[in-house]
């Protein structure tokens, strides 16, 4: 049985609404014998909340099976001081990470929320703070650089835009933490103990979640849910092995290419 890679945010759910069918298609594809990987750049919540909501969505998971951005950071900066623009649920998942205000080696820029903290983290005098460390000598580094994603109220701006904007303020290029950074997919891999050619990456990002995973040898299928956009794949070089109409369509239509 392959080792599948899975979305969360655009193809599980959108905005907390979960997409219909999708709890069904992952346990359908547990009870085949799939291995399975939860992969987010979701950065508003912690691990276990995300996890808890899943659930609550009758997906079943373990927490460990939820592979976060946050987490990833607290392996790759762990011991580092660390201005940290990011949302306050996630401080947690920042575990090993020393959190300061000034003297930082590495600024850390987090993913925008729906909600009105957003306002906060990205503030004009937080952004500033952020540029006067890396003018100083920091590194940048981010969750994610998404410049938008899809809630029910429709596309949002995410904080790829902040990233972008401290990048060309002082010509530094941020590290990227989460999809579809090459450390990211790997350890995922590295989780299911899966060959890449052997191993499916679902998701709705034509770019973080395909792209990234096909550098890796990686089949893919892509979802026409969440932030989707027939035009964004024409116009990618980016071709999927597969185009479903959701997740839910996943389970059949991996037994029918078997």
């Amino acid at each position: 049985m392959a080792a599948i890679l899975l979305d969360v945010d655009g193809v599980l759910h959108v905005s907390g609404q979960p997409i219909p069918g999708a709890a069904s298609a992952v346990n359908r594809l547990r009870a085949d014998g799939h291995r399975l990987r939860f992969v987010t750049n979701n950065t508003t919540r912690s691990r276990a909340a995300l996890a808890g909501e899943l659930r609550a969505m009758n997906v079943e998971l373990d927490d460990e099976e939820l592979q976060t951005t946050p987490r990833a950071a607290a392996g790759a900066l762990a011991g580092r001081r660390v201005l940290a623009l990011t949302m306050p649920a996630i401080i947690e998942d920042l575990e090993g990470v020393q959190l300061v205000g000034e003297s930082a080696e590495i600024v850390l820029i987090g993913g925008a929320d729906e909600g009105p903290e957003t306002n906060n983290v990205f503030s004009y005098m937080n952004l500033a703070r952020a540029f006067a460390e890396l003018d100083a000598g920091a590194d940048l580094y981010c969750l994610h650089k998404n410049p938008w994603w899809q809630t029910s109220r429709g596309p949002l701006l995410d904080s790829g835009a902040f990233v972008a904007g401290l990048e060309y303020a002082t010509g530094l290029e941020a590290t990227v933490l989460g999809k579809p950074s090459p450390t990211y997919f790997l350890a995922a891999l590295e989780a299911v103990d899966a060959d890449p050619e052997l191993t499916w990456m679902v998701g709705d990002d034509v770019e973080a979640d395909i792209g990234g995973a096909q550098k890796h040898g990686m089949k893919t299928a892509l979802v026409r849910t969440g932030k989707f956009r027939p035009d964004a794949v024409e116009r990618s070089r980016i071709m999927p092995d597969a185009i479903l109409s959701s997740v839910a369509d996943l389970p059949e239509w991996l037994d029918r290419s078997a």
